[in-house]
């Protein structure tokens, strides 16, 4: 297990999307990862209570953990040679929020023709309607701690169980919406576990406009996934979460990563969700990519016409640079 997996465990011990206007409308130590996609076994505080290994690409589990109340799932899309015996990079790739984005988003999306013939596994897990990629401060329907579910148990039972790298230079993470949020929030926080990191139309900014967006964390969070609970708190903010997941405030943590963003500029005014969301996500890549610069550190951006929505073409771009930048199948 490597040395940021350790430190991680003892730092949520201790700590205990955007699509939210949508709602309301170094590297670490090299282990190698093992089994097979037909093998998976129970392991990292995961119980597998339903699978479908049928597909030879798309593997599909549902678990029991104590992270969240209810039993998430995720879909795991395997190379067209996984058969081969080579062991291959992963991106997690992350979806946004909203009452009926999950697991599957990306499936529906096409995902499959996307990656057909890239030697990549793709890993696409729950994420809640707005569970933000957090341990929420507070909630009342039970556990939600869903960077608990992604960070300590979902990665290491992914390396447990294909064939992966099991290291910085083999993980990428990416999103769209509050996904993209959560790639970069991760890939700052743990900023030992993942050498690319993509947003998709998210969010990097959470204290811009009085705080907009972590504003919108809340509600969404508390509307959707937490029955009135909240990811930061309310009405005061637990200022230093929200300053841990803020991806302007950590900006050292992107050295030595790529770094791709992507953004909308024009986003619909008479669709009020549209304009909210794409507005927010430009403002703040916009400030993001800023302090990238001041400190040198190198990132390829986006802006591109229209407003928060999935750009297809450019999440093929973005492949395409992962695969360059993580260590090769």
């Amino acid at each position: 297990m490597s040395q940021s997996f350790m430190s991680r465990r003892r730092a949520l011990k201790a700590a205990g999307g955007l699509s939210a206007a949508a709602l309301i409308g170094g590297a670490g130590m090299l282990t190698m990862g093992g089994g097979t996609a037909e093998a998976a076994e129970d392991g990292s505080g995961l119980r597998i209570v339903e699978s479908d290994e049928k597909d030879p690409r798309m593997k599909y589990y549902r678990f029991a953990t104590d992270a969240i109340g209810w039993n998430p799932a995720v879909n795991v899309l395997l190379p067209g040679d996984y058969s081969s015996g080579r062991r291959y990079p992963v991106l997690y790739l992350f979806h946004g929020g909203g009452l009926d984005q999950d697991f599957m988003t990306f499936d529906k999306a096409g995902i499959r023709g996307l990656t057909e013939g890239r030697p990549v596994i793709v890993v696409m897990p729950d994420g809640g309607h707005a569970g933000w990629y957090s341990n929420p401060v507070a909630s009342n329907v039970g556990p939600r701690n869903w960077e608990t579910f992604h960070i300590e148990q979902l990665v290491p039972w992914i390396d447990a169980n294909f064939r992966t790298f099991a290291e910085y230079d083999g993980r990428a993470v990416a999103g769209f919406s509050m996904g993209g949020f959560g790639a970069l929030k991760y890939a700052a926080k743990y900023h030992g576990d993942f050498a690319s990191v993509s947003a998709h139309s998210g969010p990097a900014s959470l204290r811009r406009d009085a705080g907009l967006v972590a504003h919108w964390a809340n509600v969404s969070s508390a509307a959707a996934d937490l029955a009135g609970g909240s990811v930061y708190g309310v009405p005061l903010w637990d200022e230093k979460r929200v300053s841990a997941d803020n991806p302007v405030e950590n900006i050292g943590s992107y050295r030595n990563k790529r770094v791709f963003l992507v953004a909308g500029t024009s986003p619909d005014p008479l669709n009020w969700a549209d304009y909210v969301n794409e507005t927010q996500v430009l403002a703040g890549q916009r400030e993001f990519r800023a302090k990238l610069d001041e400190a040198g550190i190198r990132h390829e951006s986006h802006e591109e016409p229209g407003g928060h929505v999935f750009r297809t073409k450019l999440f093929s771009r973005d492949l395409d640079g992962i695969l360059d930048r993580l260590r090769k199948a």
